[in-house]
């Protein structure tokens, strides 16, 4: 049986896929009055901030709420990771991973593959592809070991053309061979 704020929220989740926000955002607003502590209304409602508002600093406090709240709620942490991209706030982002390995109920998968991303992001492509190669390991969907398979490509085509721009700003003739 269900209660009637985890109604009020399946409600406001259905206004978010009707891409109803302000009435989605009202009653996550009003979950959030009856019980402070209801970790999916702060997800959403930092959901909403953070794609609806652009309002990275409340988003984050939503999020960082509904963690604190339901430290098993895996949404949150998710969101959080994907705003700390957006905003290139890599340190955060890598203590944010450090905390989600430690989550049962985060995809282990996923975290590796976020690793993947950061140091693909700063140019390291070889930790990139080691970290995608372990997003593998740890995933158990075909879907996503073929994204990770072309997030190792795509990285091993960047140290190509490196070499490659090395070997053109060596000026030793091989790169022009080919043309």
């Amino acid at each position: 049986m269900t209660t009637k704020v985890e109604e009020i929220y399946l409600e406001a989740e259905a206004d978010i896929r009707n891409s109803n926000y302000h009435d989605a955002f009202q009653k996550h607003e009003s979950i959030i009055y009856e019980e402070p502590d209801f970790a999916p209304a702060h997800n959403s409602i930092g959901w909403l901030y953070k794609t609806q508002f652009d309002n990275y600093e409340k988003a984050e406090r939503h999020f960082l709420t509904a963690m604190s709240s339901d430290p098993l709620y895996p949404h949150p942490y998710f969101h959080l990771a994907s705003l700390y991209i957006d905003l290139e706030r890599i340190n955060d982002l890598r203590k944010h991973l450090e905390k989600c390995m430690n989550i049962v109920t985060v995809d282990k998968a996923w975290v590796h593959y976020r690793y993947g991303m950061v140091a693909e992001m700063q140019g390291y492509y070889e930790e990139a592809i080691k970290n995608y190669q372990k997003a593998i390991l740890h995933s158990f969907s075909n879907e996503k070991i073929k994204d990770y398979q072309l997030d190792m490509e795509r990285c091993r085509t960047k140290l190509d053309i490196i070499e490659l721009m090395k070997a053109e700003k060596a000026g030793d003739g091989t790169a022009s061979a080919d043309k």
